[in-house]
């Protein structure tokens, strides 16, 4: 889908690529709906300010050494009066270099808050735009159904065949929640395993991570402090409950340098997701169109950058061939600026067609990340020809999310007598229909 499309993303944290490539950063930022000129400016002044401060204080640390030295050559030639007036000058330098110290301190946190608040910049072939009405479509398959008369949406199946009970999960925790019971515990750990075992077939490992993470981890992949009013926090202990395998499964590698001949690395890894999904309403958050928890399985990719899109594309192919397997039609959009997660490059979209709601509901993004948190992360990777270390790329994605799947799956495959279950999944659940 992207094979043969150049690549550009400048990483955010790496100012010397930023300076040398500004008019395309500028024009990457404007494509997310920033002042690209603006943002741009902003970080150099303060980058400016900091090297000034550093300057300064080199210079400062460098005329104290002299000093020092010749404090000692005046003592050792009997020029006592010289050596005082020396030393003088040398303790006031070590105040000033003190006070220098502040200032580049100050000045390196300042550059340091503009730099985590700017996102990636865009591949060249991202859309400009500032809504989901901007993104492209760039392939659909399979063939919208057509249900029978008297078809309802999944909340009222999930009531009718007693599978979900979203009463009961208020009641336990809160709206968002929702209790699975019966066949629908039963589908929900199917497609759990369903998903695992097509991913591992096709090459991804599996690990099973932690469900909470620290603050080090959610900076690396990029949600702190993007995401953090979104994200639930253990305030005691200071660690985040993950919105998305991504983050423990990525900061595996944080602080590591891989051999370029371990690549590409690829990892699956089913974990439940927790979000809080401040400001949802509406039609939007009705039944499993949004939750708070709910699970996920998640494929993640090291790898070098001149391989990183084509292994976008495999991953891409990938997760639509789990989709056909669940005989859903299905779309792929391909994220405008406006719309792309902070620390993507490139992002496609996967959405399913909702038959008795009539609407299309995401089940998978697929991105590439680039550098941006490999930067962040301090990822490289050693080559072999001349054993020297550059960031590696990074990309993820969803295959799948489960809520909007079972929606989905409920109601496309409902008819008269129940809900009929996809034939690559009957192995999973133990049963072909639902009654």
């Amino acid at each position: 889908m992207v094979q043969g499309v150049f690549y550009f993303c400048i990483p955010m944290l790496y100012l010397p690529t930023l300076r040398a490539e500004r008019a395309a950063a500028e024009a990457a930022l404007n494509k997310r709906g920033l002042n690209g000129s603006a943002v741009v400016e902003q970080l150099l002044a303060a980058d400016d300010a900091r090297r000034a401060a550093q300057v300064e204080l080199d210079s400062c640390l460098a005329e104290s050494n002299l000093l020092a030295k010749a404090v000692g050559d005046f003592f050792k030639t009997g020029q006592k009066a010289e050596a005082d007036a020396a030393r003088e000058k040398s303790t006031a330098l070590k105040d000033t270099a003190k006070r220098l110290e502040t200032i580049l301190r100050d000045a390196e946190n300042a550059l340091q808050s503009l730099l985590v608040a700017v996102p990636n910049t865009p591949h060249t072939s991202v859309p400009a735009g500032k809504s989901a009405e901007d993104n492209e479509e760039v392939r659909s398959s399979g063939s919208i159904p057509q249900l029978h008369e008297g078809a309802v949406p999944h909340w009222d199946l999930a009531s009718r065949y007693n599978l979900i009970d979203f009463e009961l999960g208020v009641k336990i925790t809160g709206a968002g929640f929702p209790v699975y019971l019966g066949k629908g515990a039963r589908l929900q750990r199917a497609l759990i395993q369903f998903f695992l075992d097509r991913n591992t077939a096709a090459g991804y490992n599996e690990v099973q991570p932690p469900h909470f993470v620290n603050e080090a981890s959610g900076f690396g992949t990029g949600q702190l402090p993007d995401k953090e009013g979104q994200m639930y926090h253990a305030v005691a202990d200071n660690l985040y409950a993950i919105p998305t395998a991504e983050v423990p499964v990525t900061n595996l590698y944080r602080d590591v340098i891989v051999d370029e001949s371990d690549l590409p690395i690829r990892h699956t890894a089913y974990t439940p997701c927790f979000r809080r999904e401040a400001g949802s309403y509406g039609k939007d958050v009705r039944g499993l169109n949004r939750l708070h928890q709910f699970d996920k399985v998640e494929i993640v990719t090291i790898d070098r950058p001149e391989d990183s899109y084509g292994r976008l594309e495999e991953m891409v192919q990938h997760v639509a061939g789990l989709l056909d397997a669940l005989e859903l039609p299905y779309r792929i959009l391909r994220l405008c600026g406006g719309d792309m997660g902070f620390t993507s490059a490139l992002t496609y979209d996967f959405e399913v067609w909702s038959a008795a709601q009539q609407r299309w509901l995401e089940v998978s993004s697929v991105s590439n990340f680039e550098t941006y948190q490999a930067n962040r992360l301090k990822l490289r990777y050693r080559r072999t020809l001349d054993r020297k270390t550059q960031l590696a790329h990074t990309l993820n994605g969803s295959a799948l999310a489960l809520p909007r799947v079972v929606a989905a799956l409920l109601e496309n495959h409902q008819d008269e007598n129940g809900i009929r279950i996809p034939s690559a999944l009957v192995p999973y659940t133990g049963f072909d229909r639902i009654s």
